[in-house]
This record gives structure tokens, sequence and C-alpha cells, in this order.
């Protein structure tokens, strides 16, 4: 019984494993080269941050496009586990409502957002 229990809690204590050690760079780089489809010399990292399981960064495109993205990583029995990136374009909601006066239909022009 005593060995089980001592099983099972190493086990859970071997799941959990924080960002800096569970995500690399090369992980990032990869995984946000898929997020925003561009190639991975295409653009630079920057503010890197470590907060539990979740690194926050800045991305830089060499077409001057701003990203604030995240993933999440752990450390577990099978190895590293590291999510996609999760990107979001900043400033692109000014960009947004330009686009849609292109895709612009009757709902959208009877709530006023488009003309």
């Amino acid at each position: 019984m005593k060995k089980s229990l001592f099983v099972a809690s190493l086990a859970s204590i071997l799941l959990v494993g924080c960002a800096s050690i569970a995500v690399t760079d090369d992980a990032i780089v990869k995984n946000t080269s898929m997020a925003i489809g561009l190639e991975k010399n295409a653009f630079t990292i920057s503010d890197r941050e470590n907060d539990g399981i979740t690194t926050t960064y800045k991305v830089k495109t060499k077409a001057g496009e701003n990203y604030s993205c995240y993933v999440t990583g752990v450390i577990s029995m099978i190895g590293r586990n590291v999510s996609d990136a999760m990107c979001t374009e900043m400033g692109a909601g000014a960009k947004s409502s330009t686009k849609s006066n292109n895709s612009c239909n009757a709902l959208l022009k009877a709530a006023g957002k488009c003309k």
C-alpha cells in the first residue's frame, strides 16, 4: 500500500515541470513558425518570460509585424511536451475594420460596421 502511494506521488511529481526547463528555444521557434505561417528565419523572438508552465514572448517578423505569443510546457515520464504556439498579431484590431469593408454583407451594413 505504502509502495503504491509512493509510486503514485512520484509519478505526479514527474508529470509537473516548469516552462523554463520544458520549453526550449528551438521548440518556441518551431511552434511559432507553424502558428504564424512563416519560415523560421523570417522572425525573431524576444522578451521571453516563464511563469509556471507558461512561456510568453514577443515575435517580430522581417516584414515588421508584431505578435504576442505563448506556449505551455511540461516534462513528464514520456519526455517534454510543449503546446502549439498561440499568437495574436498586435494592432490587428485596427486592421480588421478595413478588412470588413471588403467583405461587407447586409447584416454588417445593418449593424453599421461597414458602408
